[in-house]
């Protein structure tokens, strides 16, 4: 059963290893109706597996990596934004640790990994709109850093990190039954569809148009944007992987591996890439301060 129906998940699921898919999943078991290459993982006692190896390690990886820009960010005292991007990292291990838990699979019972799920999908729609008020800071609308600029940007994130949060907690356990049928029969979820699929990439969309006017009219550079561009390419390419390769990868390696892990791989560089991105925008020899009106 597949549809192309606008917020249909089925082939999604089918062909990629998705954390959204553990939510539509058959309510008795960990699997949903789905088909297609299924990872084989690591046998362990008692018929259980553990799933997805690489991509766990890779999230534990990303954390590291995480705290150690976090702690490097602390030491650019003069830098634009550097409390909000210390935030964006924060969203980002948040959501490295669910997914260890949402796209590996561990031998937990199935409402555990529904709850790191639900997390894990309000966590990227927060963290992509944190990158999207790191962008419209880095303008000077608001001075950086204060409790006005830190505040807006907690509230309007936790805003949508519990809305999200909350549609994704009652699909998985079916609090108050209204999205019943998104697990029962037709795998179809707009809500979530939109949310999970396309306000995070609208948000990303906006990040780079508003971070490329920042450098080539504003700061009047053309070198950061080879990191802010790279930082698309790798995220895109993840995507690639994800979405449109992983099912040849399991089928050619026999379920060993999917695209889900080079999904993790290149989205954990591209986060590197606009880490470097923001530290080049804020050195101190730019030739005109980033608040400077132009005509």
């Amino acid at each position: 059963m597949g549809s192309t129906e606008f917020g249909n998940f089925h082939d999604f699921c089918r062909d990629s290893t998705l954390p959204i898919c553990n939510i539509l999943s058959n309510q008795n078991g960990q699997d949903g109706p789905w088909g297609g290459c299924e990872l084989k993982g690591i046998s362990l006692s008692g018929d259980r597996k553990l799933g997805n190896l690489g991509a766990i390690l890779l999230c534990g990886l990303a954390i590291i990596t995480s705290l150690f820009l976090l702690l490097k960010s602390e030491k650019k005292k003069a830098a634009v934004g550097r409390r909000e991007m210390q935030l964006f990292l924060l969203g980002y291990i948040i959501i490295s640790i669910c997914e260890i838990f949402s796209v590996g699979e561990f031998p937990f019972p199935k409402s555990a990994r529904d709850g790191f799920t639900a997390v894990h999908i309000g966590a990227i729609v927060a963290t992509t709109w944190i990158l999207v008020m790191n962008a419209l800071i880095g303008y000077q609308f608001i001075d950086d850093g204060t409790a006005l600029s830190l505040g807006l940007c907690l509230i309007t994130a936790a805003a949508l990190f519990v809305g999200t949060g909350y549609i994704a907690l009652d699909t998985g356990f079916d609090f108050t039954g209204y999205w019943e049928d998104s697990y029962k029969g037709d795998n179809r979820h707009i809500a979530l569809y939109v949310l999970y699929q396309l306000v995070p990439l609208i948000f990303l969309v906006a990040f780079y148009v508003l971070e490329a006017i920042l450098v080539l009219r504003v700061l009047g550079e053309t070198r950061p944007m080879i990191y802010l561009t790279a930082a698309a390419v790798l995220f895109a390419a993840g995507q690639v992987f994800n979405y449109v390769v992983s099912k040849y990868i399991c089928d050619g390696t026999n379920g060993k591996i999917d695209g889900s892990m080079f999904e993790t791989l290149f989205t954990y560089l591209s986060v590197v890439a606009v880490w470097i991105f923001w530290s080049s925008i804020t050195e101190d020899d730019w030739p005109m301060p980033v608040g400077t009106t132009y005509p």
